[in-house]
């Protein structure tokens, strides 16, 4: 086995045909910046940068869900952070905040379900977003404000699974970095039978020298033309995933087609609660009207996101969008693909 920086011997000089990886994770973004593996790269490794934000891939009309919530039906919502500042069609819900909506900022599902147990004269919502790693968190909120009898708390769904996504995507690239956090969860049959198919993947952890044994893996295959899989963060990532996990979601939620952010509708890649657990999605007790939602049409968020432009092509990077003041999601996100080109200076 080669040492770490053997490997990363093995990636600078690199000379054979050019290869196209996406690193379908936010992280996976940040830290190949963070850590200098870009700088690294030659000019015929190029990595892009996929939907692997789920803060950048909920959709417009999703925002305009909530602002709706906040400013019609004067409920308490609840959410993470980096939520606060995506612009939905005419506002963010930052600003919502100041024109005296009700938004709390929270750390998880629960803190949403606690904040609902003690806040019981208060209608409380809380913004379900993330992929398979998050979403048990949710569901777990949900089967407890059930069995406390909490009339008062709700979730409004944006939960996504990675695998229609991979379906969409993998034209974009010649392998895929599959996100080590969501396998953890699904487990690694799924990419091997993608590589059946002909798509190529590696699962990557998330130091410097799990990165770059993954890029090594790559390049290695990739010159004897067949499709290929490993796990490359096997002291995370097992072939059975998360059985558990799974089904504490199994239970609550089943699967439902969704609007991606740059992708369009995506079959059966969302995540719903089942009709027992119907008194706490917000949409039916609310009864939400269907909102559209309008981006910015300044904004090249979901090219980026396919894979299909750097943030440094639109023509709004580092000017009318910053992270103070971003025009899209991949800007506003820690994961977010333009935060991570701004802040490092990417190229």
């Amino acid at each position: 086995m080669a040492t770490y920086e053997e490997a990363k011997h093995i990636v600078a000089s690199y000379n054979g045909k050019p290869i196209r990886i996406m690193e379908v994770c936010g992280t996976h973004t940040h830290e190949t910046f963070r850590l200098g593996i870009r700088k690294l790269l030659p000019p015929n490794i190029e990595l892009v940068s996929g939907p692997g934000c789920p803060v950048c891939v909920t959709p417009v009309s999703f925002i305009d869900e909530a602002l709706w919530l906040a400013l019609e039906r004067k409920v308490t919502v609840c959410t993470f952070g980096d939520l606060l500042r995506v612009p939905g069609t005419t506002m963010t819900l930052s600003e919502a905040r100041g024109r005296g909506a009700r938004v709390e900022i929270v750390y998880a599902p629960r803190d949403a379900y606690e904040y609902a147990a003690v806040h019981r004269n208060e209608d409380i919502v809380f913004l379900s977003v993330g992929f398979e790693t998050t979403t048990p968190a949710s569901c777990l909120a949900v089967t407890e404000a059930k069995k406390a009898g909490l009339t008062n708390f709700s979730i409004l769904t944006a939960n996504k699974t990675m695998p229609n996504a991979y379906e969409a995507m993998w034209r974009s690239c010649d392998a895929f970095l599959y996100p080590g956090h969501v396998h953890a969860v699904i487990g690694t049959s799924l990419c091997r039978k993608l590589a059946q198919r002909g798509i190529s993947g590696v699962v990557a952890g998330f130091t410097a020298k799990e990165l770059i044994t993954a890029l090594v893996y790559i390049i290695k295959q990739m010159p004897k033309g067949n499709p290929f899989f490993t796990n490359c963060y096997p002291r995370v990532v097992r072939p059975e995933g998360s059985p558990k996990g799974r089904a504490i979601v199994a239970a609550v939620m089943e699967s439902c087609d969704t609007q991606w952010r740059g992708l369009g509708m995506i079959p059966l890649s969302g995540m719903k609660l089942r009709a027992d657990y119907a008194a706490f999605d917000s949409r039916t007790k609310y009864d939400i009207p269907f909102l559209e939602g309008r981006e910015d049409p300044a904004c090249r968020c979901g090219d980026v996101l396919q894979g299909k432009c750097k943030p440094t092509e639109c023509a709004v990077f580092g000017k009318g969008c910053t992270p103070e003041h971003a025009v899209g999601t991949c800007m506003v996100s820690n994961e977010g693909t333009c935060a991570a080109f701004y802040r490092y200076g990417g190229i």
